[in-house]
């Protein structure tokens, strides 16, 4: 008798990790925290006989107009253009998942109709939504979440539904609800916690695209009023100069470049994480 062979199983694919995205963010996190840890100099002192000043061993990043360091503006602007862009991702997460489970668990005319209002606003683009919504509110950082938040909520609903589906189809769904729990115990306790995965990891794709989207509405004005820094309205303060002082829109503009990157490159690792678990 021949013995029967049983095959191996597949090996799970291992996600790297992103180290120098992680790296990144976690300065970005101390910057916005703790800023005169890394730029101890006043955002805000001018010293005209120092403008447009370029990079130097003094000021990194050079001076601007008024004198001011830029470095020392840049790093004080992370605070503003992260927490505006959270603030935003927490209220698009907040009013998502409660789209998104009411439309994948009912469905129906619920269902039908809920779906085709994201449907319509995800044939808009999201910058021209919250360009939109913010010139009706007016400027201001709530304001300005609101509306890059409101934008984000399309993508993040099509995501929650077809979560909510895949696991309300589960057994052990099925058999919370034959034991006769309140549906929204069993959206909260049991469908909710399982379609997190997915979810958060476009949350962190969302969120570059939100930091974007903050930097510029604010580059148009909309965002935090000089002289206050952020990272918009920095690059917008320089253009005029930029012919003869390059660094004032250049060096910011890397700072939110290399932020997006690494923001996007978590967001696909833990995108591929999930997969891999799944």
């Amino acid at each position: 008798m021949t013995a029967t062979t049983v095959p191996p199983a597949p090996a799970r694919t291992r996600t790297s990790v992103p180290w120098a995205a992680l790296i990144t963010l976690g300065l970005v996190a101390v910057a916005a925290l703790l800023p005169r840890s890394i730029a101890p100099a006043d955002p805000y002192a001018q010293d005209v006989s120092r403008r447009l000043q370029p990079p130097s061993a003094e000021h990194f990043f050079g001076t601007d107009e008024l004198g001011r360091d830029l470095f020392s503006r840049v790093v004080h602007g992370t605070q503003a253009s992260l927490s505006i862009a959270l603030l935003a991702l927490a209220f698009a997460f907040g009013l998502s998942i409660v789209v998104g489970l009411v439309a994948g668990y009912f469905g129906g005319v619920v269902d039908r109709v809920l779906m085709a209002t994201v449907d319509v606003l995800l044939a808009l683009p999201s910058l021209l939504i919250s360009l939109l919504i913010v010139s009706g509110l007016g400027t201001g950082p709530v304001n300005l979440a609101v509306a890059v938040g409101i934008a984000s909520v399309p993508a993040l609903v099509r995501v929650t539904r077809a979560e909510v589906l895949r696991v309300s189809a589960q057994t052990f769904v099925e058999a919370a609800k034959g034991f006769g729990l309140p549906r929204y115990r069993i959206l909260l306790r049991h469908v909710l916690p399982h379609a997190r995965g997915p979810i958060t990891a476009l949350g962190a794709l969302e969120l570059a695209t939100m930091v974007l989207s903050v930097s510029a509405l604010s580059f148009l004005g909309y965002g935090t009023q000089p002289p206050d820094p952020e990272w918009g309205s920095l690059i917008a303060g320089g253009r005029n100069h930029f012919a003869t002082a390059w660094w004032l829109t250049t060096l910011p503009g890397v700072v939110l470049a290399g932020v997006v990157l690494a923001l996007h490159r978590l967001g696909r690792a833990l995108g591929a994480s999930e997969a891999g678990l799944a």
